[in-house]
C-alpha cells in the first residue's frame, strides 16, 4: 500500500511542523492524536499482507493509548491549568520552522548511509522517525509551558516508536508495550505536577521556577 504508506510519512512530517509553529495547546494535543492515529495505521501499512495478530493488537493499543487515553491527561491538565498559549517561546515560531526545515534535511543525510540493504520504505521511515524524535527535543528546549514540554516529550517517544515499528517487527509488541506504559505513567505524574504547579504559583512558565530561592 504505497499510497497509504506515503500519506501516513507526509502526515508525521506536517504534524511536526505543526507542533513546532502553533502557540495553540488545544492545537498541539489534537496535533498528538492526528500523530497517533497515524502511528497506529503505520504497522498496517508496511506489512499489511504480513500482518500477525500482535502487530494488530499493536495498533489498536497505539491509537487507544496515545490517541485517547493520553491526549484526555493532556486536556485535563490545560483545563486545570488555565493556560491556552505557548505566549513567549526560547525560540520563536518562525526560527522553529526553520529549524525543523534544516533538521529534516539533516535526518534524510544521516540516514542515507545507513540504509543500505534497506527497502526505500524503510529508510524514509527512519528518516521521518528521527526528525520526530528531533522535534520533540526542540519543543522540550523552546518551549516555557510544562504541558507543551509533556507534548514534546512525547512527540520523542512516538519518534522512537515509529523507529520500533520500521526495525523491530519480528517482536515489536512487548517493547513497545514497555514504551506505551511508561509514557503514561510519566504523562499522569506530569499532568498531577502542572496542577499542583498552577495552582500555587498561578503559571506553568518552567523557566520562572528558577526563581525560586530557599
Amino acid at each position: 500500500m504505497p499510497l497509504l504508506r506515503d500519506t501516513i510519512l507526509l502526515l508525521l512530517i506536517l504534524s511536526n511542523f505543526r507542533l513546532l509553529g502553533t502557540a495553540r495547546l488545544t492545537a498541539t494535543i489534537q496535533t498528538m492524536v492526528w500523530q497517533a492515529v497515524a502511528l497506529g495505521a503505520l504497522p498496517l501499512a508496511l506489512y499489511g499482507p504480513h500482518l500477525s495478530p500482535r502487530l494488530v493488537l499493536l495498533a489498536l493499543t497505539t491509537v487507544a493509548v496515545k490517541g485517547l487515553i493520553l491526549p484526555w491527561l493532556l486536556r485535563r491538565a490545560l483545563r486545570a491549568s488555565e493556560a491556552r498559549r505557548e505566549v513567549e517561546p526560547l525560540i520563536g515560531f518562525t526560527t522553529s520552522i526553520l529549524l525543523a526545515t534544516l533538521m529534516l534535511g539533516l535526518c534524510v543525510w544521516v540516514v542515507r548511509p545507513l540504509a543500505h540493504g534497506m527497502p526505500s520504505d524503510g529508510a524514509r521511515l527512519l528518516a521521518v522517525a528521527l526528525f520526530t524524535i528531533l522535534t520533540g527535543l526542540l519543543m522540550i528546549v523552546s518551549r516555557r509551558k510544562a504541558l507543551t514540554q509533556v507534548i514534546g516529550y512525547l512527540a520523542m517517544e512516538n519518534g522512537v516508536y515509529a523507529f520500533g515499528t520500521a526495525l523491530a517487527v519480528e517482536e515489536p509488541l512487548l517493547v513497545e508495550l514497555g514504551v506505551l506504559l511508561d509514557v503514561f505513567v510519566a504523562v499522569f505524574v506530569m499532568g498531577i505536577a502542572i496542577y499542583h504547579i498552577n495552582r500555587e504559583f498561578d503559571h506553568i512558565d518552567t523557566d520562572r521556577l528558577s526563581l525560586l530561592k530557599d
